[in-house]
C-alpha cells in the first residue's frame, strides 16, 4: 500500500525534524514551536498563510498525539487504499484533511490545530458511505464486520474528542463530512477504479467545496486579517498604524479578544493608560478566566496611580489561581502603593515562597522591611538580590538601610557600588 506507506513517512519525518531541531516532542511542544513547523493558526491563515492548512495535516504535538495517530492511519489507510486505488485514496485524504482544517478555522479560529486525525477521519467516513453504498464481492458478514469497527472506531473518537477540551473535534468532524460526501459520491457515479474521469469530477467537486468555503473565510474573517496586520505594523515600530489596523479589527469582530489586547499594549506603549484600561478589561469581559488579562489589567491601573482598583483586579486573579506568584507580587505592589506595608510584605513573602528566583522579589520585600524598619531583616533580603541580580536602586537602598543603622563604612560601600550599576527598568 504504497500512498498509505508514503502518507505515514512523511509524517514521521516531519515528527523527527522537529526533534532534531529542539521541539519538545515527548509532551506538549511550544506553540511558537508548532506556529513555525506549519500549524493551522486563525490568525495567520487567514492573513495569506492558506498552505498551513494542509501543512497542518502533517505536524503532530507529542508522542502520544502521532503513535496514536498513525496507528490509525496503518489500519484504515490500507483498508480504503485497497477499496479506492492509489490516486483516489490519496486526494480522498488530502481533501478531507483540508476539510478538517476549515473546520476547526470555522469553529474556533483562535487555536492551534495540528494532526492527521481529521484526514483519517474522512478516509472513515469514505469507507462508511462506500461499504453502505457501494457494491462489493467480499462476503457480507466480512464486509458488515469491517463496516462495524469503522463505525466503531468514528464514535470512540468524536465521544472522547468532546470529552477531551484540548482535542480539535470540529476538525474530526470536517474530514468526517467531507470523506461521507466523497465516499457516497465514489459509490454511486464512480465505484470502478476505471471510472476515471467519474472520479476526477467527484474529487473535483470536494475540491470545488474547499476552494468556496477558503473564499468564503477570506471575506468573513477579514477581522483577522486586520489583527494580523495591527500586530505587524505594531513589531515594526509603527505604533500609530497599527492601532489603526487593530481598531479596523474590533470594528468588524467586538469580541475579537486577541486584537483588544494587542490595542492595550499598544495604548500602553503610548502612556495611554486610559484607552490601554479600556481595552484590557474587554479582553476581561470576553475571557474571565484569563489570568494574563487580571495581571495586566492590574498593572495598567498601576501606571495610572489607582491601586485600590489594582488590588481589587489583583484578588480576582488570585481567586482563578490563589497560588499565582504574579497574582501575589501584584497585589503587593498595590498595597505597598497605598503605604500598607506590613500586607504588602505578607504579599512579597507569598511571593518568594512561591517562587523563590521571581524577578525583584527581594527587592521588593527589603523595601516593605526598610519602611517597617526591620533593618536587619531588610539588609538580608538586599545582600539576596545582590547576588541574584544587582542593579544601582537595590545598591542605594542598601546603602540607606546601612546608614540607618548606623553602619558607615558599608553604606559607603554600597553607594560606591551603585554607581557602577545600571537602575533597575
Amino acid at each position: 500500500m504504497v500512498v498509505t506507506q508514503a502518507i505515514f513517512g512523511v509524517n514521521v519525518a516531519v515528527f523527527i525534524a522537529m526533534l532534531l531541531a529542539g521541539v519538545s516532542m515527548l509532551d506538549n511542544p511550544a506553540g511558537q514551536d508548532l506556529v513555525h513547523w506549519g500549524a493551522n493558526y486563525g490568525p495567520l491563515t487567514v492573513s495569506g498563510q492558506w498552505w498551513r492548512l494542509l501543512t497542518c495535516v502533517f505536524v503532530h504535538g507529542g508522542l502520544l498525539h502521532i503513535a496514536f495517530n498513525m496507528w490509525c492511519l496503518w489500519d484504515l489507510g490500507r483498508l480504503a487504499e485497497s477499496v479506492y486505488g492509489h490516486w483516489t485514496f490519496a486526494v480522498v485524504y488530502l481533501i478531507s484533511g483540508l476539510s478538517a482544517s476549515l473546520a476547526s478555522l470555522i469553529w474556533n479560529p483562535n487555536i492551534l490545530s495540528v494532526g492527521a486525525s481529521g484526514a483519517i477521519f474522512g478516509i472513515a467516513g469514505a469507507l462508511i458511505a462506500s461499504f453502505y453504498l457501494g457494491e462489493f464481492s467480499m462476503p457480507r458478514a466480512a464486509l458488515s464486520g469491517t463496516l462495524r469497527s469503522v463505525v466503531v472506531f468514528v464514535g470512540y473518537n468524536l465521544f472522547f474528542g468532546a470529552v477531551i477540551a484540548r482535542t480539535d473535534n470540529a476538525a474530526h468532524i470536517g474530514g468526517l463530512l467531507m470523506g461521507l460526501l466523497l465516499g457516497a459520491l465514489i459509490a454511486k457515479v464512480a465505484p470502478g477504479h476505471d471510472d476515471f474521469l467519474r472520479r476526477i469530477g467527484v474529487l473535483l467537486v470536494g475540491a470545488l467545496i474547499v476552494a468556496c468555503v477558503v473564499m468564503w473565510l477570506q471575506h468573513s474573517r477579514s477581522y483577522m486579517l486586520h489583527g494580523q496586520n495591527g500586530v505587524g505594523l505594531l513589531g515594526q515600530g509603527k505604533t500609530d498604524e497599527g492601532i489603526a489596523e487593530l481598531q479596523k479589527a474590533v470594528r468588524l469582530r467586538p469580541d475579537f479578544a486577541p486584537a483588544h489586547a494587542a490595542l492595550a499594549h499598544a495604548y500602553f506603549e503610548k502612556h495611554d493608560f486610559a484607552n490601554a484600561a479600556a481595552e484590557m478589561q474587554r479582553v476581561v469581559a470576553l475571557n474571565p478566566r484569563s489570568e494574563v488579562a487580571y495581571y495586566q489589567l492590574g498593572l495598567i491601573y498601576l501606571e495610572q496611580k489607582m491601586p485600590a482598583k489594582a488590588q481589587d483586579i489583583f484578588a480576582q486573579l488570585l481567586t482563578i489561581d490563589p497560588k499565582s506568584a504574579d497574582g501575589h507580587n501584584g497585589l503587593g505592589d498595590a498595597l505597598a502603593d497605598q503605604h500598607r506595608n506590613q500586607e504588602a510584605l505578607e504579599e512579597y513573602k507569598r511571593v518568594a515562597a512561591l517562587d523563590s528566583s521571581y524577578q525583584g522579589v527581594n527587592y521588593n520585600l527589603g523595601v516593605m522591611q526598610a519602611r517597617l524598619k526591620m533593618y536587619d531583616d531588610a539588609i538580608a533580603s538586599l545582600l539576596k538580590q545582590r547576588q541574584i541580580a544587582d542593579d544601582a536602586d537595590n545598591e542605594n537602598l542598601l546603602a540607606g538601610v546601612y546608614e540607618a543603622k548606623g553602619m558607615k563604612s558599608e553604606s559607603d560601600d554600597a553607594r560606591q557600588q551603585a554607581k557602577q550599576l545600571p537602575a533597575s527598568q
